[in-house]
């Protein structure tokens, strides 16, 4: 599930936070890392969860308006296609999803309001209007109009983001990366005909289709290890590049990005150093200062030259 991509995010925000508090202990800090990354599947599953509970609000509408005291034909006889949506059927039948939503404790009971507003907001949708006019269902049109539905409506929705901070203090910034992998399980459950619960690591998933590959925690633990014990060190190659009125001027973000980069181009020999500099430069854009990628490339690509290629880092 989780590709190195986001790996080495969540090492930066770990070592950010030992920049910022440098009792934190080693072991304290590859327990949070692994902490960080169980919390983004549970992100998953928590917006996986989503599919029925909408899909319930919506039944409790029709229902609503069956029982008025003078239902027009329409609510007599409404269009059932959404609430006996093939994807949500799926998630409800799977007790490995029931077992797990219930070992988490992850409701959305309490959040009917934001349902409320969801499902309004979707019967507006020119998407949704073809999906329920469309003459034929199939599992795969179901998958395409969750697929829509969280491509559209969750990433910006700030009642979302709101529920979402109050849970976890991880949630909000993993709410992109969660609603793809989402996004990738409708497309898979449209194709198989069930739901799986996804391995924690891409290289989990690789292994199991029986490629060699590293594993992906051995690498971030690796890597975050490395940044650590000799981030003095690494910070010090930074503050020794720069000018003296530049040196009160490094930001902790910049310097966390060049130590991370300084660390794994010395320790994963086989990455290519541009493949690792320019990770550092994405993370910086959305991380950092508007001049920190510009920074962050021409540093670390000199460091690299300078000290990783001479085997001084």
């Amino acid at each position: 599930m989780l590709n190195r991509r986001i790996l080495r995010i969540k090492a930066f925000k770990v070592l950010y936070a030992y920049a910022q508090n440098p009792d934190l202990t080693l072991k304290q800090a590859l327990e949070s890392l692994d902490s960080s990354c169980e919390a983004t599947r549970d992100l998953y599953l928590y917006m996986m969860q989503l599919v029925p509970a909408l899909t319930a609000e919506a039944a409790k509408r029709i229902e609503a308006a069956r029982g008025k005291f003078n239902p027009t034909e329409e609510e007599l006889h409404p269009n059932l296609r959404f609430v006996q949506n093939g994807i949500s059927a799926l998630l409800e039948a799977d007790p490995d999803f029931a077992r797990l939503t219930e070992k988490k404790q992850f409701s959305w009971e309490n959040n009917d309001a934001l349902l409320h507003k969801l499902y309004e907001n979707l019967k507006t949708r020119p998407y949704y209007s073809e999906y329920m006019e469309a003459p034929q269902t199939s599992l795969k049109a179901d998958a395409a109009l969750w697929t829509q539905l969280f491509t559209e409506e969750l990433e910006d929705d700030e009642d979302l983001a709101a529920i979402l901070e109050d849970l976890s203090i991880h949630w909000a910034d993993d709410l992109p990366y969660a609603l793809n992998c989402c996004i990738r399980s409708f497309e898979e459950m449209a194709r198989q005909g069930r739901w799986d619960f996804p391995p924690l690591y891409q290289s989990d998933i690789m292994k199991a289709r029986g490629k060699e590959v590293q594993s992906d925690r051995e690498f971030v633990h690796a890597l975050l290890s490395a940044a650590y014990g000799r981030y003095q060190e690494y910070y010090g190659l930074v503050a020794g590049s720069v000018s003296k009125w530049d040196q009160d001027r490094l930001y902790t973000t910049d310097i966390v990005l060049i130590a991370l980069g300084l660390a794994e181009a010395g320790t994963f020999q086989d990455i290519p150093a541009r493949v690792s500099i320019n990770e550092y430069v994405e993370i910086a854009k959305y991380y950092s200062t508007p001049k920190s990628r510009t920074f962050v490339n021409g540093l670390l690509d000199k460091l690299i030259k300078e000290h990783v290629k001479n085997k001084i880092v």
